[in-house]
């Protein structure tokens, strides 16, 4: 059976990578540590091991109890994983409310002028004049020299035990919706609330990502599951397909996340 045919075009190369690490943990019978990942591509992990390869095991962790971007062990089945196993750090820096505003995408960015990946970074944490960044131990000493300046601001990193994370739990307000297709314009308008033409709009500027890649195509048809952002209005998921109605439209249920 084709593997490839139960995922989109654009994932066959993190599914490439996959295989890779799980046949050199099957071939040395040693753990294979990864980046971070997001939720997609941990889906993606899980289906791929699943429960057909009984000799291995997948554990994820990202650091804290609803860690979203998270590292994965695949391991053979008799070996022990702990959370020291995935050999995070966090980062931590305060800054002065009053004075200057910092974001996400503030801290993102000056994350990733350093020339570092993406992928060694976990979930970073925007909160009460608190910045906290999850990180690969192996680029703390670099981090920590060299993440000194975030827009006007000088910031200061230090190492803190995961006690001091903050976190909280993601709440998502379902709606159950009837739509005439499954194309990202047309789920978008219902989330959103937005015109089909503000949906378009936002599609084609790139402000719209689906499963945290950046999606410019209206066109675009949307499975199961599918994580939706849109820039500055927050993230939504299409939860269920519930089949269809006798006008041959799709009932939906959406969810949005909580702001």
């Amino acid at each position: 059976m084709d593997i490839y045919q139960h995922f989109r075009k654009e994932e066959q190369g993190f599914i490439d990578q996959a295989l890779s690490w799980i046949e050199q943990v099957e071939r040395t019978y040693q753990p294979r540590l990864t980046d971070f990942l997001d939720p997609r591509e941990q889906q993606i992990m899980e289906m791929l091991i699943g429960t057909s390869r009984e000799d291995l095991t997948l554990t994820f962790y990202g650091g804290g109890n609803y860690s979203e971007r998270k590292r994965a062990i695949i391991a053979p089945y008799y070996e022990e994983i702990t959370n020291a196993s995935f050999q995070l750090i966090l980062l931590e820096a305060s800054f002065h409310e009053k004075f200057i505003s910092i974001s996400h995408r503030d801290v993102l960015g000056a994350f990733l002028s350093l020339g570092i990946k993406r992928q060694k970074a976990g979930d970073i944490v925007v909160e009460s004049g608190k910045i906290q960044i999850i990180i690969d131990q192996e680029i703390s000493p670099f981090v920590l020299m060299n993440l000194t300046g975030i827009k006007r601001a000088t910031i200061k990193f230090a190492e803190v035990p995961f006690s001091n994370l903050l976190e909280k739990e993601s709440i998502w307000l379902n709606m159950e919706r009837t739509v005439s297709s499954l194309r990202l314009d047309t789920i978008l308008k219902e989330i959103y609330s937005v015109s089909r033409t503000a949906a378009q709009d936002f599609i084609h500027k790139g402000l719209v990502k689906v499963n945290f890649r950046t999606v410019d195509d209206s066109k675009f048809v949307l499975q199961e599951g599918d994580m939706i952002s849109l820039r500055g209005k927050g993230r939504s998921k299409l939860v269920g397909i519930n089949g269809q109605t006798k006008k041959d439209k799709y009932k939906i249920t959406a969810a949005r996340l909580e702001i």
